[in-house]
């Protein structure tokens, strides 16, 4: 057997690449040097660096051909494990190349967790459906590391393998969420550089409510792994939920930099797209709207085919998701920076998320045939299932309709179907998986009720709206910027301060908007002492 611990260093022609991926202890029974190959797949593969990962798995293969856990490795690199569908068509090709067989793979695998190892991701790329496979996974990970408990790398796959399984069941109860992360946490007491034990605590801790466990895991893992980008971007789940705007910002900007100098034109663009989103998200509450826009031509200079000057040919369908993206931070700008615009023709095949800021613009420019349309415009895409891209669009598809609705009710003047309608919105909303990365709905359901209240001039339940949206999402200005104008309108001059006081050091450089000056001048007038 040979223990290794990898604290990488690379050798190749990658090594300008990645030098700087974490450290893991995984022995194995390869060669030496297969072995280093295999530690930094399994290190780059904790940080979901699939493409890369692949590369050094197949270097550990072709210095040992018949090393199984290099096909292992290789397996779990074609599919984002949190992904609701995952496609075992790749996995399968590389555990094939191992052996034709189960016995035969299994026969290559001359250690007692070896076996363990591969027989649980033959389960995951066996036969049956997905949530079977991924729920079979995780038992044969879960025995496996009570036959390992001391097992790093056993414990960070099973905790992974938890994650994975909620992805699919739909689980709600935040069980297999708490367990993971515990499992997680204690690794990273254990080994703070441990990309997995980061990545995993992360994604364990992803909501509102248990978010502050994964601060310092999040503020760990771009250190420990900077070369690759989806590590980069990751702790930003984290600082979304604690409304840390600069390092949404920062983080993404970086993670967008490694992904646009690693890309080659016949790789998808995944991580450059991801973190380019939400960026734009980080820069829109920041109010860096120029940055936002320039985040919109850069999405635009891909969706035209070309990225860095280079024209993008690979065809794995990512094209598709830079088209979407498109759509998206067009209709983010409008609904953030409230610059409203109302497109000259409204049709239902137009994405949900044009339609909402479209609606949102009709409504605030006072264009009620617009806001009509557009009405039933979703109404349509809601009713037919929409084009989906998740499990989740056509719930999110409804419930935009619901707001679009609400805004009509209200602005032809029926405050109680506009308030039991955004009632429905919000009972459909909290019964979802709890927030998560930037704004979806682009416009946050408890925000935009808040609103609506307080046109209906209801401040009472606006308060408690956007006090509700601050929790969901904390630090959003105009939940923020609502949450104030709510207490003034109550009377309630202390809370509206402190909510006026924190949009201002959200905005702190954006003197010339009206929302700035409006709190700066409340707080001068209300004698709190103005800006700190």
């Amino acid at each position: 057997m040979l223990a290794m611990t990898l604290s990488v260093l690379l050798f190749g022609p990658l090594q300008a690449q990645f030098e700087n991926v974490g450290s893991i202890d995984f022995p194995t029974s390869a060669s030496p040097e297969a072995q280093q190959r295999f530690l930094r797949g399994v290190a780059i593969l904790h940080s979901f660096g699939w493409l890369q990962a692949i590369e050094q798995f197949h270097a550990a293969q072709e210095i040992d051909p018949d090393f199984a856990m290099a096909y292992w490795g290789e397996s779990l690199a074609y599919n984002h494990p949190l992904n609701s569908q995952m496609n075992p068509e790749n996995p399968r090709k590389a555990l094939n190349r191992l052996g034709s067989t189960k016995e035969e793979r299994l026969a290559k695998a001359p250690t007692k967790r070896e076996k363990g190892f591969l027989s649980a991701v033959e389960i995951l790329w066996g036969d049956g459906d997905i949530v079977e496979r991924k729920l079979g996974y995780m038992e044969a990970m879960g025995d496996l590391h009570e036959e390992y408990p001391d097992d790093p790398e056993v414990a960070a796959f099973y905790a992974l393998s938890q994650l994975s399984a909620i992805s699919s069941t739909g689980d709600l109860s935040r069980h297999h969420n708490i367990r993971a992360g515990d499992i997680a946490l204690r690794l990273f007491k254990q080994n703070p550089n441990h990309p997995g034990a980061v990545h995993y605590t992360i994604h364990s801790f992803d909501d509102p409510l248990l978010a502050p466990l994964a601060l310092e895991a999040a503020h760990r893992f771009a250190d420990i792994a900077p070369d690759v980008s989806h590590a980069i971007h990751m702790p930003t789940h984290i600082f979304i939920q604690h409304g840390m705007w600069e390092h949404v910002s920062g983080n993404n900007q970086r993670a967008y930099n490694v992904a646009r100098d690693l890309w080659n034109p016949n790789e998808p663009m995944g991580d450059a797209v991801h973190s380019l989103d939400w960026a734009q998200y980080g820069d829109l509450q920041l109010g860096d709207y120029e940055k936002a826009k320039l985040w919109i031509e850069r999405i635009e200079s891909m969706a035209g085919g070309k990225f860095l000057e280079k024209p993008n040919v690979s065809d794995d369908g990512g094209q598709g998701r830079v088209m979407g993206a498109v759509s998206l931070l067009k209709s983010r700008y409008v609904i953030e920076t409230e610059e409203w615009d109302v497109p000259a023709t409204i049709a239902s095949d137009m994405p949900a998320d044009a339609l909402l800021a479209a609606a949102l613009s009709a409504y605030h420019l006072g264009d009620e045939s617009a806001l009509e349309a557009i009405d039933e415009a979703l109404k349509e895409k809601w009713e037919s299932g929409g084009a989906a891209g998740t499990t989740r669009a056509p719930n999110r598809n409804g419930i935009m309709s619901q707001q679009v609705s609400a805004l009509l009710h209200t602005f032809q003047g029926r405050p109680d179907q506009a308030m039991a309608t955004m009632d429905e919105a919000v009972t459909t909303i909290e019964a979802m998986m709890p927030p998560r990365g930037a704004a979806s709905p682009l416009k946050p359901v408890h925000e935009l009720y808040g609103e609506i209240l307080m046109d209906l001039n209801r401040p009472q339940e606006s308060v408690e709206m956007f006090e509700t949206s601050l929790v969901r999402m904390p630090n959003r200005p105009r939940s923020l910027l609502g949450l104030a104008r709510s207490y003034i309108a109550m009377g309630n001059d202390q809370e509206a301060g402190e909510a006026y006081q924190s949009l201002t050091e959200v905005w702190r450089d954006r003197e010339s908007f009206a929302g700035f000056q409006e709190a700066r001048r409340f707080l001068e007038e209300d004698g709190q002492g103005g800006l700190r």
